[in-house]
């Protein structure tokens, strides 16, 4: 589930993954892959002697929260409208709430979701800017201070809400908590996995 994040100039934000057997992450209405996601954050923890940093991500972006979808309703299998719809009925909840765990296997379904999000969404590459002397990072339209930044990369490595199924990561997950630790510096710095 999304949970909310506050944020410099949006106020109040979700992100997070918003289906179990999907590894996609949703940012309002950015929606990206977490494999892409910790592969992004493992790039830009490696360099080195950068005050400010600019890349771009490209991204699924969904404008119209109709076509986004209502995700309670889809959970709870009533209202199956726009892309979250569509993939509830490809993936429903559970009916069972004690296997609401992310499956860590979901990377495995990207290219259905894949196929599913072209239908309501347009792609582009969002600007995504760290600025450690203003102890700040830029995704898209959304600004982060360093700790709300660095708690987005933790819902990751915990798997959200529900966390992960029997506590295994994937491998880039694992991947992007090492490359963090091993890089301590700018808005990484202090980082500390649970």
């Amino acid at each position: 589930m999304p949970l909310a994040f506050k944020s410099i100039n949006h106020g109040t934000v979700a992100f997070g993954f918003f289906n179990i057997e999907s590894d996609m992450l949703l940012l309002e209405h950015y929606f990206f892959f977490a494999r892409d996601f910790c592969a992004w954050i493992s790039e830009l923890a490696e360099i080195q002697d950068a005050s400010k940093h600019e890349t771009r991500w490209p991204v699924f972006d969904i404008p119209l929260r109709e076509n986004i979808g209502d995700l309670m309703g889809a959970i709870h299998g009533f209202h199956f409208s726009g892309f979250i719809g569509e993939l509830y009925k490809r993936y429903p909840f559970p009916a069972n709430q004690e296997h609401f765990k992310q499956n860590p296997e979901g990377y495995k379904t990207r290219q259905a979701v894949e196929t599913l999000i072209k239908g309501y969404s347009v792609q582009k590459d969002i600007p995504v800017i760290l600025n450690v002397k203003r102890g700040e990072a830029a995704v898209g339209e959304y600004r982060f201070n360093r700790k709300v930044f660095q708690d987005l990369l933790l819902y990751v490595w915990q798997g959200g809400y529900p966390r992960w199924k029997g506590d295994m990561r994937p491998e880039y997950v694992r991947k992007m908590k090492e490359t963090l630790e091993a890089n301590p510096h700018g808005l990484f710095e202090g980082i500390s996995f649970p």
